[in-house]
């Protein structure tokens, strides 16, 4: 994804001008993929930590988990696998990158859901934040093209594979 910045204008409301409305038909299923491919994720996560919790039942974890944020819970996974590695002297080999993927989508999906589509220029540039620095106050956009918004999808089903997988090993690990 492209970034750009510029300086503050007054209003952050930008007209929407016909080559941004047809990106924007493009788009809109992607984002909508983006969003429920993230769910997904983030079941499984729960699912995991819920687990982690108790084997009998779900509902301890789901009383901790409540209005957590996935941030959050990514690091509450991490502490809980930490623990695990070092109870059983093992590491596996893909759970840094695990726990790098988990937290890289979540901050993609942020940026997806929380841009402001509605200032998407015609070139698919889209302001996504303010940046405030000793150097002023610029606005931040991000040109979210087809691929890159595939590309987020994709990571996010990467990701939630390697979490199945990672668990799966983990349980077998608990039942020997």
């Amino acid at each position: 994804m492209k970034q750009r910045q510029k300086d503050l204008e007054q209003f952050l409301y930008h007209d929407i001008e016909d080559e941004a409305e047809e990106y924007l038909a493009v788009s809109l299923p992607l984002i909508g993929a983006v969003v429920m491919n993230f769910n997904g994720l983030e079941s499984e996560l729960d699912s995991a930590l819920c687990e982690t919790f108790s084997d009998r039942s779900d509902t301890l974890g789901l009383l901790v988990l409540h209005k957590m944020q996935y941030a959050t819970k990514v690091d509450l996974f991490r502490r809980f696998c930490d623990d695990f590695h070092r109870a059983i002297a093992e590491e596996n080999e893909f759970y840094p990158e695990l726990i790098s993927k988990l937290k890289e989508v979540g901050k993609l999906r942020n940026v997806v859901v929380h841009a402001d589509w509605e200032s998407t220029d015609d070139e698919g540039f889209t302001f996504v934040r303010i940046q405030i620095s000793k150097h002023g106050i610029k606005q931040e956009y991000i040109q979210f093209s087809q691929d890159s918004l595939d590309k987020v999808i994709d990571l996010i089903g990467e990701t939630r594979q390697q979490l199945e997988n990672y668990w799966r090993k983990r349980g077998e690990i608990l039942a020997s």
